[in-house]
Formats: structure tokens, sequence, C-alpha cells
């Protein structure tokens, strides 16, 4: 490795593929077909930034134009070729950004350049680094080129975008995805560049930066400089260092902060939200490691402390492990949607500290709210213990209740009620009059007629009006499907007849054709008075007389 740069990240940087780290089998696979002189005509490299793509590109350059041919790239004494393309001024080997070579232009300048052969080595190699921001002509134009390049030529691409490359490239390429680097290999090779450098840092502060970087070897170094460059000589770059300078806070505190919200302790909860943001963490950085640490409270039970990927200590992980007993899942998934939604929605307010605040203690009003399922469940077992009473009526009001509370889940996302008033909501109308009169209702005229009698006007209406009747039996009413029916109709009635005769009602829709309502009835009724009318001699006779005439309406002798 040269040793030539201050920066820990291009110091360090791998020369060959033994240095390369967390990427052993895309090496051997490169290596091999090094060695059967199988090299494809392009090579695409994807993965997250710091991984090694441009440097593996790099290291694929000198080893293909390796004046030793040894079939791997010069580590000491490094020949002409490989000492050119380290230090980027090869001249055949050309380092394009395609960020800031967007173009057409620059695409037709580089296929015009690849005409001509190499000029001091084997091959003539493109690298073109972030070759997902060409331009769709300019892919248009590199395609016949990548598909039948001149023996000498080589392209080798790379990128953090994949899928903003069009398939018609991808498919011209042998692709190799470069995964994170494991947070073990990581810790190992940190330590290793610690010893190099003659830093001191604790390995508590090593895996905070493993954290941190993400499976990042360029961030990960990157860290690490700014770690011991920060420290005097011979002073320890501890944990509680590491928080304080990369932004972050103690694990620990969250952890409390969690217990003290599943408390319902808004004081302490608000305490200790207060001494995270007096050292200065961002809110978002603060949202993120809690959606982390729900992450945690959910699926502890599944994981090893070793497993955390160094995200938890033994202390940690045990207490999350204790708390998480006496939580349950479905609190915890209403925190990880709600958490997201605050993310989402964060900027939106000017001072964010507030809207933190706001966030953790409705969060705590929301675990405050009753659980569905155990609601449900409580609503069906007092539904089973009146079977005697109407079994039906039971299921149906059960299957209501559901979709009310389910209703009220929803609800709660865009604003948290008061649990007082929650419960309100779930508990069962139960309309008791003090002087109940028990009226029999045989009969569906018979449910009109009180109906009018208790001045239930509405009701009256819609039973004469919008109901088609299917069948009236034993505290059982079934009507079909009328879309001009009042959403409300069932409900009311429902209400109103357990009022009047001190039992339950089942009132169902049927996808039977019920009966014409009492209004079309008399309309038929009419319209066949009407016919019955106009065929008598009497009606005849008068039209005989008067031409002119219109029946208008009928009356029968006993009406008023």
């Amino acid at each position: 490795m040269t040793k030539n740069n201050k920066v820990l990240a291009l110091k360090y940087r791998p020369q060959s593929f033994e240095d390369l780290i967390g990427q052993e089998v895309i090496a051997e696979t490169i290596l091999n077909s090094i060695k059967l002189n199988k090299v494809p005509n392009a090579y695409l490299f994807t993965g997250i930034r710091g991984v090694g793509k441009t440097t593996i590109a790099r290291i694929i350059a000198k080893t293909l134009n390796c004046s030793k041919e040894t079939g791997k790239p010069c580590k000491e004494k490094l020949c002409d070729n490989c000492n050119a393309i380290s230090n980027s001024n090869h001249i055949d080997v050309l380092e394009m950004d395609a960020a800031s070579k967007t173009g057409v232009d620059d695409v037709r300048d580089l296929i015009e350049f690849s005409r001509y052969g190499p000029t001091s080595a084997k091959y003539k190699i493109f690298i073109i680094d972030e070759v997902h921001m060409l331009s769709k002509q300019a892919f248009n134009a590199l395609l016949k080129t990548l598909e039948e390049p001149p023996e000498y030529l080589k392209f080798i691409f790379a990128t953090t975008e994949i899928k903003k490359i069009p398939i018609t490239v991808v498919s011209r390429c042998q692709r190799f995805d470069l995964s994170r680097v494991k947070s073990l290999k990581l810790f190992n090779f940190l330590k290793k560049i610690k010893e190099k450098e003659n830093g001191k840092a604790s390995d508590e502060a090593l895996k905070f930066i493993v954290r941190i970087s993400e499976g990042s070897v360029r961030d990960a170094l990157s860290l690490l400089d700014r770690a011991l460059l920060s420290q005097e000589q011979g002073a320890e770059f501890n944990l509680d260092k590491a928080q304080k300078i990369f932004g972050y806070f103690d694990r620990s505190y969250l952890i409390e902060l969690f217990k003290y919200i599943f408390e319902g302790n808004e004081k302490e909860t608000l305490k200790i939200y207060r001494s995270i943001y007096d050292q200065g963490i961002a809110p978002k950085i603060f949202l993120n490691d809690f959606l982390e640490l729900l992450y945690y409270f959910k699926n502890i039970s599944s994981l090893k402390s070793d497993s955390a990927n160094f995200s938890l200590n033994d202390k940690e992980f045990n207490n999350i492990k204790q708390i998480s007993e006496n939580i349950n899942n479905e609190t915890l998934l209403l925190f990880w949607q709600f958490t997201i939604k605050t993310l989402e929605e964060i900027d939106i307010v000017s001072n964010q500290n507030l809207s933190m605040e706001m966030f953790l203690i409705r969060l705590i009003y929301l675990k405050g709210m009753p659980n569905i399922s155990e609601v449900i469940s409580e609503n069906k077992n007092i539904a089973e213990n009146n079977k005697d009473q109407a079994t039906n009526q039971s299921l149906s009001y059960d299957q209501d209740l559901e979709k009310d509370l389910l209703d009220i889940k929803n609800k709660t996302i865009g604003q948290i009620k008061n649990v007082t008033q929650e419960k309100k909501l779930t508990d069962h109308p139960t309309l008791k009059s003090p002087n109940k009169t028990n009226l029999q209702i045989k009969t569906f005229d018979d449910l009109i007629k009180v109906c009018n009698l208790k001045k239930e006007i509405k009701l009256k209406y819609e039973l004469e009006t919008n109901v088609n009747l299917v069948s009236f039996e034993n505290r059982r009413i079934e009507i079909s499907f009328n879309n001009n029916l009042d959403k409300e109709f069932i409900k009311n009635l429902s209400t109103k007849l357990y009022e009047w005769t001190d039992e339950r009602w089942i009132i169902s829709l049927s996808q039977k054709i019920g009966q014409p309502s009492q209004k079309e009835k008399t309309h038929i009724s009419k319209n066949q008075s009407f016919e019955e009318a106009k065929k008598d001699e009497v009606y005849k006779k008068i039209l005989e007389l008067f031409p002119d005439a219109e029946l208008i309406d009928i009356k029968s002798k006993n009406e008023n």
C-alpha cells in the first residue's frame, strides 16, 4: 500500500486483490477470469459508497497491464505501468467522472479515442465512475462499441445507482454487486490501522465507528482519521468522546427514555430527551436511532447479544430484553408507523425541538390506549354470555364494533385522542329508559304504528319509503339493500326497538329481493284503482260528455 498520502482513506487504499476486505469472492472470480484469459468486454461494479468499486477497477487495470505479466499487479518495486496507473497518469488508462461529463458529445470523443490502440500497455481501459449519470443519448451512443469493442479495449463501470442504468447496458457487462463490509472484518481492519498509526482508541470507540460507517470502509477510515486527530498525544479515544465528536448520544439514554414512555411518565421522558437535545443531537439522528431501537425491542427475542452489528453492548441488550417482555407487538408497530410519519413531517415545523417533544408526548398517550384485539375479544365474551337473548345480533354487533375500532386505530396516527375519549367511543351504547312500556311488535305494520305513536318521524319515513321487507319474525327483521336508506337507520332502529321492547332485535341486510316499500305499495294500489276506474261505465259516459276530462284522484266512500 502507498503511504505517501496523509488521509487514511487514501493512505491505506488497497493496491492489490489481497488487500481488499469483504469482497473476497468477487476478487477470486476476477482473478480466475484473467488467468484463464476470459476477460469480459466490460465490468460493472455496483454497491454503496466506499466499498471498493473504483479501487477494484484500478486493480483490474494494473493486473491486465502489468509489465511482469504475473496475473497480479505489482506490490513492491512497481513496474512503469502499475506505477503510472496508481498515480492516475497512465496514457492508456482513462478515468472519467460521468457526473461532470454526461453528454453524448463526451461519449463520442471517448469512442473516437478508442479507435487507436494502446501506446505502451496491452489494453486500453476506460474507467467510468458514477456511470448512471450519463444521459440516455450517451448510453445509446455507447451500446455498439460496448458490445463489440476491439480486442485491446476494456470498459469498467462503477455506480451506486444500478437501477438508473438502462438494461441494454447492464446486459452487455459482467456485473458484480459489492456488499457492505461485515462489522467484524471492518473492526479488525480498523484495529490494524490504529496500531500502524500508533493511535490509541478503545474497542468500544472502534465498534461505534463501525456502526455509524454502515459497512463503508472509506467512511470508517475517514472517521478513524478524524478521531485520532482529535486526541492529544498519548490520550485514548474512548466511546464518550466518539459520541460527542460524531454527534451521537449514549444508547442507554434512549433505552431509559423508552422505559418511561411505556410507563407513561411524561416528566422523566421529556427530561431525558432535553438532556439528549442539549448535547447538540439533530432531531433526525434522534428519530433514526429511535427507529433502530424499536426494531430491537420488536425482534430482541430472535437476536443474540453479539449479533446486533455492534449496536448494543451486553448491558443494553439485557435491558431491552427485560423491558420488551411487557410490551405488546401491536404497540411497537404503531410506534414504528408514527415515527416514520414524524420523520417525514419534521421539516414542516420551524422549531423541530418542540415537534419532537410533542411526538414523545403523543407516544405516551398512544401507549395508554386500549389494545384493539383485547377490546374486541372482551366484547365478544360479553356477547357470548347473552346468547339466549340474541345470538345473531351479538355477532352482528361485534362485526360493527370491530370495524369501528379499526377506524379508531387508523385515525390515531393522524391525531392521538385522550384515553378517556377513546374509551367512550369503544363502549357499547346501552340506552335504558326508566319507564319501559314493553310494547308488543308482531308485524311490520305494528312497527310503523309504534314509530308514529312515539313520534319517530324519521324512522317512520325510512320504513315506509326506503325499506323493502324480506321477512319479519321473532325479533328478527330482514330487509333488502336500498341505496336511499339512511346509513344510521339500522343502528337507530335497533336502539329504539331495545328501548321499546326491552329485547334485542336482529336487523340484517339481505341479497334477496324484498317486498315493495309501503310507499311503492300505495303507488301500485293507486295505479290499479285508476286502471279499474277507467274501465268503469260511469267513467266512459263522462268522457263521452266531456272529452277533455282527466281522472285526477280516487277516494273510497269511507274516506273523509
